[in-house]
């Protein structure tokens, strides 16, 4: 059973009533709109019965869900399986096979290792995220046999009876057929900023969602044929979408493909047609220039990090809809929040009731308990009233004027007892007495939350003039008479203060927009921390325009209107800001599909979570700043290792064209690359890309990357090629000593690349972005595990003929090592000059 009467049923196909269940009628609300529409639409007042849902859906007319999110395991499988680098390693591999020993395969090894790692993680983030989107599937409220049911989406069938209340997104195309104030928002899909005001007979859109009112609609529309059944994913997507890091990794890969083809060209004519190699010989290195040139790992750790960082995110019950979020909110710079529900806790209290007008106390509580009561779907403020005041009258209802986030009152009719308004001072408090007015201004001043309750003399037919003369806007009655001051108090959440200091010492600057009174609002703001000196700005009696021109200097607005969040995100966004918008309401869903980084608290509506790329399931604002370390991290370590596999590829490149202009031979035999990408690319780039703390970000990923790899390259095949031509000078020295000559320089060179990659970057290349919280001891270790694993395969015979390694004379070492020191120095003075 649900709080709101409805229970749930048992997926599509399956008796509904069946035994063991319980039936339960529809709430009274329900049942009246129930019965007025089946006035005009026999069955309305029922729904469908089990044998024709049963016929629905053998006939096929079912709400399937779509796809699952994401990429199943076989397109997993193809992704990380048959790639381009995939095909060219996979034949290199077969061809050193046929005419090599077996030990100059071993790339082959670890290419199948990195592919099922990057297969078993990504799995893994999978399974993880699909459990938590569980918890965020959206389901439907229907009518079937009379009784009010919750259905997951996909079980509805066409001729479902729907229940549409406030917050709703509608799940299937839909014809009404009764609406009570029913208002729609499809700005998602057609761009419309305001409202749509329903009546029976007309049509509603699934994507759309309810803001104002409540109603029942038939599904006319439902799978394939609804008109945005693709919106249905979004709430569930597992994807690696285009950012930054992504764009910036492709960039990489297509510049790093040009460079390779004339390169490994130029290889193979020289190795086959210019060296004086045999032909197992330059088929040996050729692949091993070609296979040094391919940066095979750095597509599967990118994709690692993004992966790991959401199964961590999961962990603290953070859902990640679309893995790039993750990056996203690294680089937010404007962070956009609602106050209820965001820096306060989601629940309030009315505190105190100031009678105004003469009006008697009992007649205020009658009042009050019939407003609270006849809401179906009651927020916090709506509950609060009712618990202070439980006992309603029983009053028969004539007509009303349901609350909207862009009205900002309500009104209700009961018949013999009047008109009945309860909304904003500021909306529904005309002619407000000066001394109630003060008493407003000081209970905003503290923070509280104030709303007015007016009488109207008008009869229940003047009430329905009334339902219709506001939809053009927030207008009340002229008659309303003030009877009531409502004063509720909210409370700051415990983590509020300690997330707003974390996030303003972090750059980030913080954007209050809030429905409520403008001096309320800015007294929760300073109470959270945030910055609010300024005159906190009242949307109210501002055009979206002129709430977007002033949204760069001033910190705090109330009486937003949900256009005006959309139009503050714009303009922020369109002077340069990467913006995040937290927002937990149904007024809140346009601003969150138009930021940057939508974030929706997993406690709110049913829309928000369904527009936003990430979901706060325990709605927690604690959150934040675990996801923005998060996606500092991500970014830090993909750079990382992003240096790493470009670096080899570059000097990889430029081995191969001096060996290639030369016409010599190729100074490593393939099992000799397997030893310098193990120990200086792939188990540090493994190591790294998990790395615990990041700076801040910064845009620039690939010119940074590049500025690092392509000068680390020039030293690296610099080292390398002097060493090779030094050893291939000195007379006696054999072939096998030559290339363990050359991999010694090249492991060399690389451990220091490692070691300038891991430790942190020096202040002319890290200007402003602090250090990674990665203990120097950590890292320092990380490079001396791997000096120690290159000591134990030349100290152990068995490793050192599988390798095919013999030491040069010590003549040719200690030149080698005056190579390095000099390569070392170039590259460390380059690394530390001034900007």
């Amino acid at each position: 059973m649900t709080d709101d009467g409805a229970r749930d049923v048992p997926e599509t196909g399956e008796e509904v009533g069946a035994p063991g269940t319980t039936a339960v009628p529809a709430p009274g609300p329900v049942r009246a709109k129930a019965d007025a529409a089946a006035n005009a639409n026999a069955g309305a007042a029922t729904g469908l019965d089990a044998a024709a849902v049963a016929v629905r859906v053998e006939e096929g007319l079912v709400n399937k869900a779509p796809p699952e999110p994401g990429r199943s395991v076989s397109q997993i499988l193809r992704a990380n399986v048959f790639t381009r680098f995939n095909a060219l390693l996979g034949t290199l591999f077969v061809v050193v096979v046929v005419v090599g020993p077996p030990q100059d395969a071993l790339f082959g090894l670890v290419l199948v290792a990195n592919t099922g790692v990057g297969v078993f993680q990504e799995l893994r983030a999978k399974r993880a995220l699909d459990r938590l989107a569980i918890l965020t599937a959206p389901r439907a409220r229907v009518l079937r046999d009379g009784q009010l049911a919750h259905i997951a989406t996909g079980g509805l069938v066409q001729d479902d009876v729907l229940d549409l209340r406030i917050g709703d997104q509608v799940a299937v195309d839909a014809a009404v057929l009764a609406a009570d104030g029913l208002e729609i928002d499809e700005a998602l899909l057609t761009g419309e900023a305001e409202p749509v005001a329903k009546q029976p007979g007309d049509t509603v859109l699934s994507g759309s969602f309810v803001v104002a009112g409540s109603g029942l609609a038939r599904a006319t529309a439902v799978g394939g044929q609804a008109y945005a059944a693709r919106l249905q994913a979004q709430a569930r997507r597992f994807s690696l979408v285009r950012s930054e890091l992504q764009q910036g990794t492709n960039q990489i890969l297509r510049g790093l493909t040009w460079v390779m083809i004339p390169a490994g060209a130029l290889l193979l004519f020289s190795e086959f047609f210019r060296s004086h190699d045999t032909f197992q010989d330059a088929v040996r290195g050729s692949a091993a220039g070609l296979v040094a040139m391919v940066p095979e790992g750095l597509v599967l750790l990118t994709s690692l990090a993004f992966a790991m960082g959401a199964i961590r995110l999961a962990r603290r019950r953070v859902l990640v809809q679309e893995l790039a979020a993750i990056e996203g909110l690294a680089r937010v710079d404007v962070l956009c929040v609602d106050k209820t529900g965001t820096l306060t806790r989601p629940g309030m209290r009315l505190i105190h009731t100031e009678v105004l007008g003469g009006w008697p106390d009992a007649r205020i509580a009658e009042v009050v308990a019939a407003l609270a009561a006849d809401d179906e779907a009651p927020n916090g403020t709506v509950a609060a009233l009712a618990a202070h005041y439980p006992d309603p009258p029983g009053w028969t209802v004539t007509a009303r004027v349901p609350f909207s986030s862009a009205r900002k009152w309500s009104g209700l009719t009961f018949a013999g007892e009047g008109t009945w308004l309860l909304g904003a001072p500021a909306v529904v408090g005309a002619g407000l007495p000066a001394e109630a007015a003060a008493a407003v201004a000081r209970h905003e001043e503290a923070g509280r939350r104030v709303l007015l309750l007016a009488g109207s003399a008008g009869s229940a037919s003047s009430a329905s003039s009334l339902d219709g003369e506001v939809r053009g806007g927030p207008v009340s009655p002229p008659d309303a008479r003030p009877a009531a001051l409502l004063v509720l108090a909210e409370e700051l959440r415990d983590e509020t203060v300690a997330t707003v200091r974390y996030l303003l010492d972090q750059g980030v600057t913080i954007r209050v927009l809030s429905g409520d009174a403008p001096r309320a609002v800015a007294a929760i703001a300073r109470r959270a921390g945030i910055p609010a000196e300024d005159e906190p700005c009242d949307a109210s009696a501002l055009t979206d325009d002129e709430v977007a021109a002033r949204i760069g200097s001033v910190s705090v607005f109330g009486r937003v209107r949900p256009g005006q969040k959309l139009a503050a995100v714009r303009a922020l966004r369109q002077a340069g800001h990467v913006v995040a918008m937290i927002g937990d309401g149904v007024n809140d869903v346009q601003a969150l599909k138009e930021a940057d980084l939508g974030i929706a608290m997993g406690s709110g509506s049913g829309a928000s979570r369904s527009v936003a790329r990430v979901v706060l399931l325990d709605g927690t604002f604690a959150a934040v700043p675990q996801i923005l370390a998060e996606g500092r991290r991500v970014i830090a370590n993909i750079e990382r290792v992003a240096r790493l596999f470009v670096t080899k590829s570059a000097y990889a490149a430029l081995i191969a064209i001096a060996v290639g202009v030369a016409g010599a031979s190729y100074p490593f035999f393939p099992r000799h690359l397997t030893i310098i990408s193990t120990l200086t690319i792939g188990v540090p780039g493994f190591v790294l890309a998990l790395a615990p703390g990041a700076p801040r970000a910064r845009p620039g990923f690939v010119r940074r990357v590049l500025n690092f790899a392509i000068p680390a390259g020039v030293a690296v095949a610099f080292a390398v090629l002097a060493a090779d031509l030094i050893a291939h000078a000195t007379p006696g020295v054999s072939q096998q000593q030559e290339r363990t000559a050359a991999l010694l320089a090249a492991v060399a060179m690389g451990l220091w690349v490692l070691v300038l990659v891991a430790l942190p970057p020096p202040a002319a290349d890290a200007a402003g972005s602090g250090r990674d919280g990665q203990s120097l001891a950590a890292r320092a270790g990380l490079v001396l595990a791997m000096v120690a694993c290159l000591v134990v395969l030349f100290a152990v015979p068995v490793a050192r003929t599988t390798f095919g390694l013999q030491l040069p004379p010590p003549g040719v070492l200690a030149a080698e090592a005056g190579v390095v020191l000099v390569a070392i120095a170039a590259l460390s003075i380059w690394r530390v000059r001034p900007p």
